[in-house]
């Protein structure tokens, strides 16, 4: 409908104005104007569509208010009442404006538009008619009528950015729906929106808006969920424009696509249907910055709580997981990060991330396998279902990382875990028992040589595992089970942990002592040793030293901090006690003005590992009555996952172990009544721990606990007598370390014992064996007479000398300790009685160690069969052959009876460690050690390791190999750490063990032919395996040492045998071989020798002056084969000359620990070939060894001259010559005789044990390290 008059002007047509109301002119005042328009707008407010008559009357009226005078009059409260006449008047016309100018239109919008600002102040007088301006407007959707204009987009986008900055949070729901009303019916009725418009709404998008003006995010929000369907192409549109075409210049929001995207994901993810696969595309970008972009994006889209992106585009999805291996660290960072989101909302999602953080947890880069671990721990503190066992097994590995801030991070999160779930079930037992493997692994990190390791297991131990905060019965508690439940190997780091730490009290205390002391050289000498000792247990030794020489001299400036120290390391002192000196002694070294204080981190350190937080009396009686209610039945142990049978013997074990350490906090009545209820049990292991307390605690039982004294004393003479074997020693030392009185308490043990030995009934021998063994240790000067004769007459001639049972016949060369007969028992016992009874006379005035020896090294020879009857079985030969090595080498601990100690015995006792049996290798080779890294054992002994060469089971010359390297450093450290060890040289230094080795080489029954190649390669190997060891390092030019060491032996001669050609010419070869592998391995061996070396006497001869032994002794096809490793035959295994194989099993191969062939260049880099025997993996794993095929056959040396015979009262004794132990005896095949040097080689094929021997499947399976990862690093793919 059209009006003409519409256009003319308003003058030219009457206009008629409501009843009452006089003409509007710009004559009026404003207040004038306000008043009669307030009328005009009543007017218009009452009319409605169907007022025809009324439409017609006031039309010109409504034409007039369009007019310049109102649309620009400066009156605020003009402008709001034309403005609401106005939308009125659209109202009542519509659909058709009784305006038909376009640019009339225009004016009249941008007019109400500006009005619409109004809505800003809630409080204002007008607010109400703003607000029905608002309503009119958006329920009559007048702005539609801008549709037919050219550039009706200015209108709404002026409307948009009117309507969104004035939004605030005092304006109500119905003013929000309005607006929402008003822009989504232009959204959705026009013909698409411009990206001006798009713009205005997205701009509330943007962090910065958002948090500027929150309303009018949410206004943005709820718009765009409203207009999903029409505004998604429009979105699509402008993120084409930007991601894929890269014109970032259509919109000055180009640079927020991914906070835009991000926003509008969570408003709405229908909004971006069209643009997740530009996403994928920019994932693949050759722009590192770009991807690294994109992926934090669709990091918080797929990790959103309740995000379903994943599942609704997998090849999004997919796209994104091949980002864990980016090319580019920060992307690989950013991936990783995102897991930890993603574990927590997403669990389903857990299998698709694992195999991509298994990756990134061997990652090169530090940061991301750190962050691989927060991730992981992030989600399982969150709720451990979130996390699988896959994904812990990746943490359990990181706590071996080579980087300490990754270990730390992976230690930390398993004790935070252990903490929640084990020691506080706040997920329940099933849970706790997912995760029950932590508390072992984090004390097996114990072991680990870093003392940072160390220290945090032992914070962690004190804050996560055994809370120290806990009052005590509480914390007791957690100790008293967790030790219950602690595999093998964590009950040993925990026993070791609590070892050291009391190992540093003590010195702490000698330090403390020596500041007692006047000052002297002597006594600055002794502090600076000790505190040398105490920076090796702390962190950063050298950073340590300085720090604990400052502590020292503030020590002796400050009597206060002395005695607080001192009450800290005093065995009387409580945990809160050690509390309280701890604080007052921090307190003392801080300086307020010192932000950080390196100083007192290090004070700190010392502080906590010598602190008693955990153990003290109350301690100690808390533990014990849970120990009484455990024996008692009224425990909670079935409860916490354990036995009462496990918790009181795990319980007693715990007590011993702390007997050690706090034995003072065991002195009272109620503890020990405890133990002695224990001492009455039937459980022999319990028994044996209570008897050890008392021995360990017991010192001040007979002066101020006469009960307890007098209740235990016939206790343990009955455990000495009837007791077990392990029982009845303790009881003897308990006696012996408890009483005064300890002669005739052990006399009334001896002579009932004594008198009662009886050779017929064995079973009955061995605890009296055993006893009376330790009783002649510890009080030989009165009891050395009548052992003496009980040795001769019976140990020796009615024991040792008769085989009175017969042995099962069953093949096996070892079988379990039940299974043993407990004649061959009692013979071990008795071996070791004569030990123990040498050890205690230590002299051998009456030739009677003479004697022994010889009878332990015809044992030997013998192969454990002494009397040759052939009664004995395969399995307890075995036994009597370690027993007999274990003897000599425990005589050899003492100076007295190493002297007399022959080559010939040396020697036999050395080859038990190639012996048939795996086990008897195994546990000699264990005993070997141990009494080596004490520097219990003289230097020859470690020459005995080199024999491991030969072992074929790949785990024990891995296992010899470790114990090589142990000995050698603690030989060093010893030296370095003491200046007096430097007289000693000889017999500390490790390059002297080379003499030793090349004796006991050359003495080999293997080595029978000089120049038989087989055999040069054996020798290589055995030299090699100590050598390697020895050079690793060319400290003070120790290859020419070693060098020098050698040719000075070929100018001597063999003082086993001087006058044997053949034995001096397999000597030099031994040498000549043994500068082949230094000379080849060093290019250093030639320089000068820092000293000459020292030869022992008790196997070379001087050397002769006036000969000169230049002779080579290796021909130079034998130089060839050593050097370039031609192939091996297979060994002769039994009489077949072939590789014996087990069904369904890989043949394995033996190898060493050096690989190296030979060198392009002048000097190869090592000696070592590639070439090794070739085993079956029953022979590598030792499955079954010890029932099959269990020795490789040799020749006989000849036959024995004579039965030996030995009479320990007259010293005589008969013995063939000396020979490797395990003849065969069966002859063997023609085929055997045949093979060259293979029917007499001392190799044997390694002899699995059915109990011990390690597992028949070596795990062919390596972790690799973070470095030797094959990264899947693709840019573009």
């Amino acid at each position: 409908m059209e009006f003409p008059q519409q256009q003319k002007p308003a003058g030219d047509s009457k206009i008629t104005y409501p009843p009452g109301v006089k003409e509007i002119t710009e004559k009026i005042s404003n207040d004038e104007v306000v008043k009669r328009l307030k009328m005009v707008v009543k007017t218009y407010m009452d009319m409605d569509q169907d007022s025809e008559e009324e439409k017609q009357q006031y039309l010109n009226l409504a034409l007039h208010l369009a007019s310049e005078f109102f649309l620009r009059n400066p009156n605020k409260d003009v402008r709001l009442l034309v403005a609401c006449c106005l939308a009125d008047i659209f109202r009542i016309y519509a659909p058709e404006a009784p305006y038909t100018s376009h640019d009339k239109l225009k004016d009249i919008f941008l007019f109400i538009t500006r009005q619409l600002k109004g809505l800003e102040d809630t409080k204002s007088p007008q607010f109400n008619r703003y607000f029905y301006l608002l309503e009119n407007l958006a329920w009559v959707k007048s702005y539609n009528i801008c549709f037919e204009l050219e550039d009706c987009n200015d209108i709404f986008i002026q409307l948009f950015k009117t309507l969104f900055s004035v939004i605030n949070n005092s304006h109500n729901q119905k003013v929000q729906m309005h607006m929402l009303d008003l822009m989504s019916s232009i959204i959705m009725e026009g013909d698409g929106v411009t990206q001006e418009l798009l713009d205005t709404i997205l701009i509330n998008l943007i962090p910065a808006h958002k948090n500027l003006n929150k309303q009018a995010y949410d206004l943005a929000k709820t718009l765009l969920k409203r207009t999903v369907q029409t505004i998604e192409t429009c979105i699509a549109n402008f993120f084409n424009q930007v991601l894929v075409m890269g014109k970032s210049s259509v919109s000055d929001l180009s640079e927020h696509v991914f906070d835009l995207i991000q926003e509008l994901f969570s408003i709405d993810p229908l909004l971006l249907t069209s643009v997740m696969p530009q996403l994928e595309f920019k994932l693949k970008s050759n722009d590192g910055e770009e991807r690294l972009a994109v992926v934090r994006l669709l990091a918080k889209l797929f990790g959103a709580k309740d995000s379903e992106l994943a599942t609704q585009n997998r090849p999004l999805w997919q796209c994104f997981l091949g980002r864990f291996n980016d090319i580019h660290v920060p992307v690989r960072l950013e991936s990783v990060k995102f897991a930890s989101h993603c574990l927590m909302n997403h669990p389903d999602l857990a299998r698709d991330l694992t195999e991509f953080l298994k990756v990134r947890s061997h990652d090169p880069e530090e940061a991301i396998r750190h962050d691989v671990i927060v991730t992981i721990i992030n989600a399982g503190k969150k709720d451990l279902n979130l996390v699988n066992d896959q994904l812990l097994g990746f943490v359990r590995e990181r706590t071996l990382d080579k980087r300490w801030r990754v270990r730390k991070e992976a230690m930390m999160g398993l004790a935070q875990l252990f903490k929640k779930y084990c020691l506080h079930h706040e997920a329940g037992k099933e849970q706790a028992q997912k995760i029950s493997w932590i508390k072992d692994k984090l004390l097996h990190i114990y072991y680990q040589n870093s003392i940072d390791d160390k220290l945090l297991v032992e914070k962690i131990f004190a804050q996560y595992m055994v809370p120290h905060s806990l009052d005590t019965e509480e914390k007791m508690k957690c100790l008293y089970y967790l030790y219950a439940c602690l595999d093998t190997n964590a009950v040993k780091a925990l026993n070791e942990m609590w070892k050291c730490q009391n190992m540093l009290r003590g010195l702490v205390r000698e330090l403390l002592d020596l500041h007692k002391l006047p000052a002297s050289e002597a006594n600055t000498t002794a502090m600076f040793g000790k505190l040398m000792t105490i920076s090796k247990n702390l962190p950063d030794a050298g950073k340590a030293q300085d720090f604990m020489k400052r502590f020292n001299q503030v020590l002796g400036e400050d009597e206060k901090l002395r005695v607080q120290l001192d009450t800290l390391i005093s065995p009387t002192c409580s945990c809160k006690q050690a509390e309280l000196c701890v604080r007052e002694i921090t307190r003392k070294l801080t300086f307020p003005k010192q932000p950080t204080n390196p100083f007192l981190e290090m004070v700190k350190f010392l502080l906590e590992r010598i602190a008693p937080v955990h153990i003290d009396s109350e301690a100690i009686s808390a533990l014990v009555k849970l120990l009484n209610k455990s024996i008692e039945g009224t425990a909670d142990d079935d409860e916490e996952g354990v036995t009462p049978d496990t918790a009181i013997r795990s319980g007693l074990e715990l007590l011993k172990v702390l007997s050690f350490t706090h034995p003072t906090a065991f002195h009272s009545a109620e503890t020990y009544e405890s133990l002695l209820q224990c001492l009455k049990m039937e459980d022999d292991k319990v028994a044996e721990a209570a008897i050890q307390i008392f021995r360990n605690t017991g010192q001040k039982i007979e002066t101020e606990l006469q009960q307890i004294r007098s209740t235990l004393i016939p206790v343990l003479h009955q455990k000495a007598k009837r007791g077990t074997p392990h029982q009845a020693k303790q009881a003897v030392h308990c006696i012996h370390a408890i009483f005064c009185n300890k002669e005739v308490q052990l006399a009334q043990i001896f002579e009932p014992l004594s008198r009662s030995l009886n050779a017929d009934v064995p079973e009955q021998l061995i605890t009296p064996l055993v006893s009376l063994g330790h009783i002649s240790l510890l009080a030989p000067d009165q009891f050395a007479s009548p052992m003496k004769a009980i040795v001769a007459n019976f140990i020796v001639k009615d024991l040792l000398m008769n085989d009175r049972s017969v042995g099962n016949k069953n093949g096996k060369l070892w079988t379990s300790d039940e299974e043993v007969s407990p004649e061959v028992l009692a013979k071990v016992q008795a071996i070791k009685l004569l030990v123990r009874w040498l050890l205690g006379m230590k002299n051998n005035q009456s030739k009677s160690a003479n004697s022994t020896l010889r009878l332990l090294s015809a044992m030997l020879v013998s192969e454990g069969d002494l009397t040759e009857q052939k009664k004995i079985s395969k399995s307890d030969m075995s036994r009597l052959r370690l027993a007999a090595g274990g003897a000599i080498m425990k005589l050899a601990q003492e100076p007295v009876y190493h002297d007399i100690i022959t080559p010939e015995q040396f020697q036999l006792c050395g080859l038990v460690i190639n012996d048939e049996c795996y086990q008897v290798r195994q546990i000699f080779a264990q005993k070997l050690h141990l009494a080596l890294v004490k520097l219990l054992l003289p230097l020859e002994y470690l020459a005995v390791f080199s024999l491991c060469a030969k072992d074929p089971v790949k785990e024990r010359r891995a296992h010899a190999r470790q114990c090589l390297l142990k000995n050698i450093s603690i030989r060093r450290e010893f030296i370095n750490n003491n200046p007096l060890a430097h007289d000693k040289m000889m017999s500390l230094l490790p390059e002297y063990v080379v003499p030793y080795m090349i004796h006991l080489l050359a003495h080999d029954p293997d080595f029978t032919k000089p120049q038989d190649f087989e055999q040069l390669r054996d020798l290589k190997e055995c030299l090699w395996f100590m050598l390697e060891v020895l050079m690793v390092q060319n400290e003070n030019n120790s290859h020419a040492f070693l060098r020098k060491m050698v040719e000075n032996i070929k100018q001597t001669k063999d003082a086993q045998c001087p006058d044997d050609p053949k034995a001096n010419e397999k000597l030099y070869i031994v040498c000549d071989v043994a500068l082949f592998v230094i000379v080849n391995k060093s290019t250093a061996c030639h320089l000068e020798s820092p000293k000459d070396p020292v030869l022992p006497s008790k196997f070379y001869t001087p050397p002769d002056k006036d000969l000169i032994n230049d002779k080579e002794y290796l021909s130079s096809e034998a130089r060839t084969v050593l050097l370039t490793g031609k192939p091996k035959p297979s060994p002769v295994l039994s009489t077949v000359n072939k590789t014996l194989t087990v069904p369904g099993r890989r043949v394995y191969n033996k190898t060493t620990g050096s690989d190296s062939n030979t060198s392009t260049h002048s000097q190869p880099s090592s000696p070592v070939t590639k070439t090794r025997d070739v085993v079956t993996e029953s022979s590598e794993g030792g499955a079954r060894e010890n029932e099959e095929n269990p020795v490789i056959t040799k020749t006989d040396e000849g036959k024995k001259e004579d039965t030996v015979t030995s009479d320990l009262t007259t010293g005589a004794s008969t013995i063939p010559k000396p020979r490797r132990g395990r003849p065969p005896k069966a002859t063997p095949s023609p085929l055997a005789n045949e093979k060259e040097g293979g029917a007499g080689k001392g190799r044997k094929r390694a002899a699995p044990a059915q109990d011990s021997a390690p597992s028949g499947e070596p795990n062919s399976i390596k972790i690799p390290k973070a470095e030797d990862v094959t990264q899947i690093l693709d840019l573009q793919r």
